[in-house]
Formats: C-alpha cells, sequence, structure tokens
C-alpha cells in the first residue's frame, strides 16, 4: 500500500510577499477606517453645544436635512454609513437632542438612537380657562395649543380621568413639571391627571374628608376665594365663610361666580340685575357650590381651602381704603354696614359698573 506524503516545503518567497503586502494593506486599512470614523461630522460654527429638534413622523431623510439645514453636518456619506451599520435609518427617534461640536458620526447617532433627549420645563399659574392652559403648555411642546385643547375637550377622554366638562379644571395642579418636548396631547393629560393623583395624598384627602369635601369641591372653592382676593393670608378666612355658608344651607352670594356666568372677570361692581342671570354658577339664586371651579386654582388656594380658618363669619366685603383686603362679618347687620359703606366709596370714584 502506498502512503501519501504530505508537502511540508516553505511557502515560496513570493507567497510570503502577497501574505505581507496583504497584512499591511488590512492595517493601514483599519487604520484608515478608525481614523475616519472617529474624525468630527458636526461643526456648530463656533458654538459648543446646540438643540436638534426632530419632529414626529420624520425619516433619516429628514434627520441629515435638519442637520444641514444650519451647515453643522459636514460628512453626510459618513453619517449615513454609520447610521446604516447601527440599524438606526429605519428607527428614527423624534425628540429635543444635545448636539456637540465635534461630536463623531458614531457619537451622534448613539445619541439619537438612544432617545436620550432633554426635556423641557413647562410652567402654568394664574390660568382661568383651558384654552389658556393650553396655550401655556403649547409654548414648549411640539403639540400646538389646538392639538392640546382638543384633548382636553375629548368627552370620552375626559371621562375616562373621572371628570367632565365642567368639573376638568380640578384636575390641573399648577406648577412646574418637566416633559419630552413630543408629548402629544393625549400624553399630556395622562401626566396631568398622574400629578393630580400624586398631589391627592392621604393627608390631603384626608382633611378634606373631615370637611366633608371630595376633591373637586375643594377646587371649586379654591377657584372662587383665588379670584376673591390675591391676599395669601386672607385666603383661609375666607374659605372658612364659604364652608361656613355651606354647612348653614345659606346662598353662597359669591362674586366671582356671577362674573363667570356673566363671562366678565373685569367688572368692579355687581348690580340687582346681574344676580338674576340664569346660570348654574349664578350662587345668588342656586344654593350650593356651582357645578366646577370658574378658574384653574393655585395648589396655595387647594391648601387654603384645605385648612379653612375656624371661625364664626359668614360675610366679606371688599374694604373701601383700596387695599384690597376685605371686613369680615358674624351678621347680616354688621355686613350691611360694610357694604354700605363700600358701595358709597365707589359712587365716590364714580364707578357705577
Amino acid at each position: 500500500m502506498s502512503i501519501k506524503k504530505f508537502n511540508t516545503s516553505r511557502p515560496s518567497g513570493k507567497l510570503l510577499v502577497i501574505a505581507a503586502v496583504t497584512a499591511v494593506v488590512i492595517v493601514a486599512l483599519g487604520v484608515w477606517a478608525l481614523r475616519y470614523i472617529k474624525r468630527p461630522v458636526i461643526d456648530l460654527r463656533g458654538q459648543q453645544d446646540a438643540l436638534l429638534y426632530i419632529p414626529t413622523g420624520s425619516d433619516f431623510d429628514d434627520v441629515c436635512q435638519l442637520l444641514n439645514l444650519d451647515g453643522w453636518l459636514t460628512d453626510e456619506a459618513q453619517l449615513r454609513m454609520i447610521a446604516g451599520f447601527k440599524h438606526y435609518t429605519g428607527k428614527v427617534k423624534a425628540g429635543r437632542y444635545a448636539i456637540k461640536d465635534g461630536m463623531t458620526a458614531n457619537e451622534l447617532i448613539n445619541r439619537l438612537r438612544s432617545g436620550n433627549q432633554l426635556p423641557v420645563k413647562v410652567t402654568f399659574n394664574n390660568v382661568r380657562t383651558l384654552p389658556q392652559l393650553a396655550s401655556y403648555a403649547a409654548r414648549n411642546l411640539e403639540a400646538d395649543s389646538a392639538e392640546i385643547l382638543s384633548a382636553m375637550t375629548d368627552t370620552a377622554l375626559v371621562r375616562k380621568y373621572g371628570f367632565n366638562s365642567q368639573t376638568l379644571p380640578a384636575m390641573f395642579i399648577p406648577n412646574t413639571y418637566e416633559f419630552m418636548w413630543n408629548t402629544s396631547g393625549e400624553e399630556w393629560m395622562e401626566r396631568m391627571n398622574r400629578e393630580y393623583r400624586h398631589f391627592w395624598n392621604e393627608k390631603r384627602m384626608h382633611k378634606a374628608d373631615s370637611l366633608k369635601l371630595n376633591q373637586v369641591e375643594v377646587a371649586t372653592i379654591a377657584s372662587i376665594i383665588e379670584e376673591e382676593t390675591n391676599k395669601v393670608d386672607e385666603l383661609p378666612i375666607i374659605a372658612g365663610i364659604y364652608i361656613n355658608r355651606l354647612r348653614k344651607g345659606m346662598l353662597l352670594q359669591a362674586c366671582p361666580t356671577l362674573k363667570y356666568a356673566l363671562g366678565d372677570f373685569t367688572l368692579r361692581r355687581i348690580l340687582k340685575k346681574d344676580q338674576e342671570v340664569e346660570s348654574p354658577y349664578n350662587t345668588y339664586k342656586y344654593a350650593g357650590l356651582p357645578p366646577g371651579p370658574i378658574r384653574i386654582p393655585s395648589i396655595t388656594a387647594l391648601d387654603a381651602v384645605l385648612n379653612a380658618a375656624d371661625h364664626e363669619y359668614l360675610f366679606m366685603c371688599a374694604r373701601p381704603d383700596g387695599s384690597g383686603r376685605h371686613n369680615f362679618a358674624r351678621t347680616n347687620a354688621e355686613h350691611a354696614r360694610n357694604a354700605a359703606i363700600y358701595q358709597q366709596e365707589l359712587n365716590k370714584r364714580k364707578i357705577y359698573r
């Protein structure tokens, strides 16, 4: 039987040269590639930082166009290559992203692919109406005021959170919140409801229960007292007055509710004819609280109701000195004297309406 012998001779010089050249080429290409991908593709033209806003529904071409718009992108081909390699081209995430001068394509794509966007702050206070609130929110969000207002007036969505069109203002707790820029109208509602539930913790719920009020009723009283005065120290006193009147079954006779019913908060004098307006918000005509808040009350006003002053006052009247403060009374006779002095001052100033 014959035995095959393997050729154990060394490679020829020619093969060694080819191998060596190939190795050099591979190393050279590797070095070039490494230097290439480490080369910055973002030039912010003298800025150190900038913000890139990627709208909802954008694709990768849109991202490139946005970067080119201000001349920030210096090597689109490299960015496209890295984006394809990292499978970003079909997975663009909308948002507000911080980018830095000198970023490489790899760094930029990693940032955008992660969806790690910078939040925005939304602050609202001293808000009377839902359209006004929508305008506040839209200042720093991708969604415009129309989209946000549409969500706030969506009957099914409002009902989902346990409210209706009249009670919904109670759900919004004025404060400063962080949102993702691309928050939608429905996401806005979800977040506001979450903040509402967070605000109404066990301690506040216990205080409301002790007053025999629910959250909407607390917010309704808070909205009225906030329209009555801008003096923080008077808020608990006025809250106590309305709670006392409710307990005695008296008409609230709250001027702010009448102004709301008339659609004019600028009125400086309430006339007898105004008290006849037909509206469930007319507390001169209908007993109990109106159907819902007449504005979006502040946390200060809400807590003032929960910590209402314990006293025997049933009446209040603005002081004639223009200080914005009030005189409080226990009896109708005492209140009538205070009111007469105030009316005389209005006449003196020729304020007849």
